[in-house]
């Protein structure tokens, strides 16, 4: 038989064995990085992707909003000039104005049933030429009322009950006697008070 030396020929296996295993690990370690880009690269571009859908979303939003509207013009910009002063000078006019409605609804509220009117006066307590005040503390004269009753007493109670009025003030009894009519006897009175102004002292 023929003699054949193997033992060189295993050593040079084992060193290609040894050899191929780094090369082995390095290629599956590029293989699993660029996969790892890879998927971070699809990530990535994904979200771009919809922050771009996004942004286009509102751009067509901001272009579908309406055009400011234009700036005031000169006559606007000098009427707003005047608007101040108008509003002072309505303001100071619904101060010294009288509600009229107002002062005789609350007066036939509170007249009694018993007692009857034969004259009224009222005027404003604010004179229309200067503006100023025409009250006066001791001689009421601008709401005036002459009546006949049955008796002092409900010209008492009438005198009482005008002083709860909100819009009158300083209300005084003028005269008041006993009179007889058509064999009636009855009890002429006279009362006088002044109209409260809105906003100005009462008398």
């Amino acid at each position: 038989m023929r003699a054949v030396n193997l033992l060189p020929r295993e050593t040079k296996q084992r060193t290609v064995k040894k050899e191929s295993v780094p090369v082995l690990v390095g290629a599956c370690a590029g293989v699993l990085v660029f996969a790892l880009l890879g998927a971070m690269f699809l990530m990535g571009s994904g979200k771009i992707a919809g922050e771009q859908r996004k942004l286009d979303d509102l751009n067509r939003r901001f272009q579908a909003l309406p055009p400011a509207p234009p700036g005031p013009t000169a006559a606007e910009e000098q009427l707003a000039g005047v608007q101040s002063p108008r509003l002072s000078a309505l303001s100071t006019a619904l101060s010294t104005r009288v509600a009229w409605d107002r002062v005789f609804r609350e007066f036939s509220l509170v007249l009694p049933d018993d007692v009857w009117l034969t004259m009224l006066s009222a005027k404003s307590p604010i004179s229309p030429s200067t503006g100023e005040s025409s009250s006066s503390s001791t001689a009421p004269s601008q709401f005036t009322i002459s009546g006949r009753t049955y008796s002092h007493d409900a010209v008492a109670r009438l005198l009482s009950r005008l002083q709860v009025v909100p819009d009158l003030t300083n209300v005084q009894l003028l005269s008041s006697s006993r009179s007889e009519v058509a064999g009636q006897e009855v009890v002429d009175f006279s009362i006088a008070a002044d109209i409260k102004v809105l906003g100005g002292p009462s008398s």
